[in-house]
């Protein structure tokens, strides 16, 4: 057979090899073509299913690579990729801010939305609430008992931190929360000082403090937080004693209740803190007050009362003469009667706070 009649009866040598690599590269193309689409739907579509409940709680330590952080996410069950995240981080620029921290991934996440959420940071926030009042050494043992935050946190200086609801991070420094406190302190402190009114019986924003957390400790009622600020005010300018129960209570077991009501004999003892004793503000805040109080404080109502008392109500009535106080003293102990033949007890010499019917009494 001639070398002409095998040209024209088939296909040369090169036109063969060119076929089959135009087939291999079109088995190729439809290969990546369908990597890219099942990649896209890994990334677009719809994610697995928590294991447990709606949601799947998942931890990034702090300087992770992308591809540990894509390994965790895979063990934890949230993509069903490693390899995808990986690429998805690397192609949408994400890889370069994704953040450590503690995420809520809800049931069938996307890939997308995962990606997303940590290249945003948006992690679980827990909060961690100081009630207003509380002493500085109840507020360091409230932080060493929540089990979320690490390290240690000694009590700071009573009066240091700002009383508020505060977030946090699993995994945070007890110490840096405590910091936040302090400086959230220091800042409402440094702008209502700024602002405060002339001529207060007081020079230091320390000795504001000390009254704020006396006003703190006498009412948990707002709206009366003024009018005691303005009686303890009045009674400093006129070199009155303060007479305060909470600041003998402060001095017998550090601020923390005592389950009683406070005896003659304490209110007798000469301690820095009785204020019954001593004349002015005692050495030291005896609580951390709220916002309110400080305000109160700094910038009180111009009145001329000098006295209040319990009225039974959980609030006080307020007088700016003994003989009106006395009178108010003597309907309190008339209701306190009432109380103790309906039960049995004897009326107490007085229980601190908002409920001691010998608040702000003596004579001055």
């Amino acid at each position: 057979m001639s070398r002409k009649t095998i040209s024209s009866g088939g296909l040369s040598a090169g036109r063969r090899i060119l076929i089959i690599g135009l087939s291999g590269a079109a088995t190729l193309l439809a290969a990546a073509m369908f990597v890219a689409l099942w990649a896209a739907w890994v990334f677009q579509g719809v994610g697995p299913a928590a294991r447990e409940g709606e949601a799947t709680t998942v931890s990034l330590r702090r300087g992770a690579s992308v591809p540990e952080i894509a390994s965790t996410l895979e063990r934890a069950g949230v993509v069903r990729s490693a390899a995808v995240f990986v690429t998805a981080a690397k192609l949408t620029g994400a890889a370069r801010s994704l953040q450590a921290g503690e995420y809520l991934i809800p049931s069938h996440a996307s890939m997308a939305r995962v990606l997303a959420d940590i290249r945003d940071g948006k992690v679980v926030r827990r909060q961690i609430t100081i009630p207003e009042g509380m002493t500085s050494e109840m507020a360091a043992e409230l932080l060493s008992k929540e089990p979320a935050l690490t390290g240690v946190a000694p009590a700071p200086p009573e009066g240091a931190i700002l009383p508020e609801t505060y977030q946090f991070e699993k995994g945070e420094d007890r110490a840096a929360v405590l910091k936040r406190m302090m400086d959230a302190r220091d800042e409402v402190v440094t702008m209502l000082w700024n602002r405060r009114q002339p001529g207060l019986p007081f020079s230091t924003v320390e000795e504001a403090m000390t009254l704020a957390s006396i006003v703190e400790k006498e009412t948990g009622i707002a709206s009366e937080r003024p009018r005691v600020a303005a009686v303890f005010v009045n009674r400093l300018r006129k070199g009155i004693r303060l007479q305060s129960d909470p600041t003998i209570i402060y001095g017998i077991s550090g601020g923390r209740p005592l389950g009683r009501g406070i005896r003659a004999s304490e209110i007798a003892a000469p301690t820095p803190y009785n204020t019954y004793r001593i004349d002015g503000l005692p050495p030291t805040p005896i609580a951390n007050p709220g916002r309110a109080a400080i305000a109160a404080v700094l910038d009180p109502p111009q009145t001329d009362e000098l006295f209040f008392v319990a009225n039974g109500k959980g609030g006080h009535v307020f007088a700016a003469t003994l003989d009106e106080h006395n009178a108010n003293v003597a309907k309190w102990r008339s209701v306190e009667r009432s109380k103790a033949k309906g039960t049995g007890e004897s009326v107490p010499v007085g229980e601190g706070g908002e409920s001691d019917p010998e608040s702000i009494k003596a004579e001055p």
